[in-house]
C-alpha cells in the first residue's frame, strides 16, 4: 500500500456502519449533564435500526433520557488481519423503553452489561445520523521523533 492509499479515510455507507455496529458491545455514550458533556461506557446491542443499553438510576438514565436530550454514541474497532480500523457515530434521541410489550421485546436482546448492579432501564437511540469511517492504523514510528523518546524516557 502506497503511503497515500495509506492515509485516505473511507467514508462509510449506512449499511456498512450498521453491520460494524454490531461486530462490538461497548460504545462511549455521549450527553449533556447539568449543561456539561459527559461521556459513559455501554454494552449496547443493535435492535432494527436503533441501539439498546441497559442502566440504572443516575446521571446517564436522566441526562440520555431528560425532555429535549439529544445524544451521541461512538464506537469503534480494529482488524487485527487488515490493519484497518473503523469509528462509527450516531446521533439521535433517547428514550426508556416503558411499554410492557416493549420491555418483553427489549428483554429478550442479548444485553449483557459488563458492571453488576441493578441496571433495570432499559434505554433504547434512535438516530438521526449515523456516520462512519474505515482507515489504515498508522505505524507508530511514523510519528517517532528524538523528543518523543526522551519525553518517555525523563526521570518523573
Amino acid at each position: 500500500m502506497s503511503n497515500e492509499s495509506s492515509t485516505q479515510v473511507e467514508n462509510l455507507e449506512h449499511h456498512d456502519c450498521w453491520a460494524l455496529l454490531r461486530t462490538v458491545s461497548v460504545g462511549r455514550l455521549a450527553v449533556l449533564a447539568d449543561g456539561r458533556p459527559d461521556i459513559f461506557p455501554v454494552n449496547y446491542t443493535v435492535d432494527g435500526g436503533t441501539l439498546v443499553f441497559r442502566t440504572g438510576q443516575g446521571t446517564k438514565l436522566s441526562a440520555a433520557t431528560g425532555e429535549d436530550a439529544a445524544v451521541a454514541v461512538e464506537a469503534d474497532g480494529v482488524d487485527p488481519n487488515t490493519g484497518l480500523a473503523w469509528s462509527v457515530v450516531i446521533k439521535g434521541t433517547a428514550a426508556l423503553v416503558k411499554s410492557t410489550e416493549e420491555v418483553l421485546d427489549t428483554s429478550r436482546l442479548y444485553l449483557f452489561p459488563w458492571q453488576s448492579g441493578r441496571k433495570d432501564a432499559f434505554v433504547r437511540i434512535t438516530p438521526d445520523s449515523i456516520t462512519g469511517r474505515r482507515f489504515k492504523v498508522t505505524d507508530p514510528m511514523t510519528w517517532w521523533t528524538q523528543i518523543s523518546s526522551s519525553a518517555r524516557t525523563a526521570p518523573e
